[in-house]
């Protein structure tokens, strides 16, 4: 795997960065454009028919000056472009694969401020690019790339695709049962201004739910501002005061959803994972009764779901190496603790509507709440905490006598908990975290490590 320090543009989920700031520059945009024009077009693969590029974004002011920038670049090297317009990022996902073209581009950066933005791109099947590639455009971005220019009779056309979003609305809504409807659940939505703020709400109230809705006035900066699946507090109270069924709320892109149940509370993104994946265990639709999970994800859902009969796999942190590892054991489910969930007979990456359409079928043909469906298993205790390092410092994880020293926590452990030590993809941090069935022990063992850690 390459290491993300190697990169000059790249982190652990495309591009991303402040707004008008390298590496969010219309410079590195264009760039980008050419590089992946390059890449993918006529002058690479050598076939001379039309290439197409299908441009998504959220609702962030700098997507004004994003979308033309990128646009430009692959017009430059003779791509057609389709701009989808604000749309979820797993739409950007589907249409490019609806529309045949030979890549996807979301114009976001996911549950961050408006200040930020992101570039995450999709192969022709859907698929985020893997490590190779990236290094490959990152290559191409600071080569030359005029010798890859379309030649003036050859340069691309642009096209806004003006029904993007009913083609999304349709098939999030083929995802639910035909034979069912939501009549009889009430619904709070918290769209989070951000890229779902028409189709979540249309979503939920053609299928018969009576619909709540909240953060879908986006007006390019509150985007995410108190709001969407990292401030669900407004989510929670505006439950309890509608007394609603159920709370749903997006990120900017809607790529990750966080539930909440009738009294107000929030439910795990493991037992998000667990009640998927007993649903579609119990329907026969698990493939290979294996569900890909992360290193994040609590033992209890291991354990959980072993014990209804189903495996699971752990992957490192981030959908994308979730879908590579679901590719590669040709199974249709897996999910991250943070609510990117991906159900692979649908999407081929995290899809915050589908997530939470397969959820609200369970709850809408059960005599449940949802808090019931929820009380499946009891989540060990965790702790998660930051190491700082200087940017000019060696990484601590490479340091043998800290390597040996978390060994040894481990062995306090036992079999009854574990540790997690990884280097942060955007910042100097290690992220530490420490499970186990005894709070005291783990508390102790990670205020251990960390001030080990400072005597390095």
């Amino acid at each position: 795997m390459s290491s993300n320090l190697q990169r000059k543009f790249f982190g652990t989920d495309g591009i991303r960065g402040t707004a008008n700031q390298f590496p969010m520059t219309a410079e590195i945009a264009l760039k980008v454009g050419m590089a992946l024009g390059a890449r993918f077009g006529a002058s690479f693969t050598k076939d001379h028919h039309r290439h197409r590029v299908v441009i998504g974004k959220d609702t962030r002011l700098s997507g004004y000056m994003i979308e033309p920038a990128l646009t430009a670049g692959f017009v430059a090297m003779g791509l057609d472009v389709f701009l989808v317009g604000p749309v979820p990022t797993p739409a950007v996902s589907m249409l490019t694969k609806s529309l045949r073209a030979d890549i996807g581009i979301m114009i976001s950066a996911s549950h961050n401020p408006f200040h930020d933005n992101g570039i995450k791109i999709f192969d022709r099947e859907g698929n985020k690019l893997n490590d190779s590639i990236e290094i490959e455009i990152e290559n191409l971005i600071t080569a030359d790339l005029n010798q890859y220019l379309a030649k003036s009779a050859d340069l691309g056309r642009v096209k806004r695709l003006e029904d993007a979003r009913g083609r999304y609305i349709e098939f999030v809504k083929n995802s639910f049962p035909r034979d069912k409807n939501l009549s009889n659940l009430k619904i709070v939505v918290d769209c989070a201004n951000g890229a779902s703020y028409s189709m979540a709400p249309t979503i939920f109230r053609e299928l018969g739910a009576k619909v709540i809705e909240i953060g879908v006035e986006p007006n390019g900066f509150n985007i995410n501002e108190n709001c969407g699946s990292t401030h669900p507090q407004i989510l929670q109270k505006k439950v309890l005061e509608e007394s609603a069924d159920i709370g749903i709320a997006l990120d900017g892109d809607a790529d990750r959803l966080v539930v909440v149940d009738e009294k107000g509370e929030l439910i795990d993104g493991d037992k998000l994972i667990a009640i998927i994946a007993e649903k579609l265990h119990d329907e026969g639709r698990l493939k290979g009764d294996l569900v890909i999970i992360t290193q994040m994800s609590n033992m209890a859902l291991q354990e959980y779901l072993n014990y209804i009969g189903v495996s699971t796999i752990r992957t490192q942190v981030g959908d994308r190496y979730v879908l590579e590892e679901m590719r590669r054991q040709k199974c249709n489910f897996g999910g991250e603790q943070s609510g990117h969930i991906v159900l692979g007979d649908y999407s081929t990456t995290g899809d915050g509507l589908i997530a939470s359409l397969q959820i609200l079928a369970k709850l809408s043909s059960e005599d449940k709440k949802i808090s019931d469906l929820s009380n499946i298993f009891k989540l060990n205790p965790q702790i998660l905490k930051n190491i700082r390092f200087d940017k000019n410092a060696p990484n601590p994880m490479e340091n043998k006598v800290f390597q040996d020293f978390i060994i040894q926590k481990e062995l306090e452990l036992k079999k009854s908990g574990r540790i997690l030590v990884r280097k942060s993809g955007t910042e100097n941090l290690l992220r530490i975290m420490i499970e186990g069935k005894d709070f005291d022990l783990i508390n102790k063992i990670s205020d251990e490590i960390i001030a080990f850690a400072n005597t390095l």
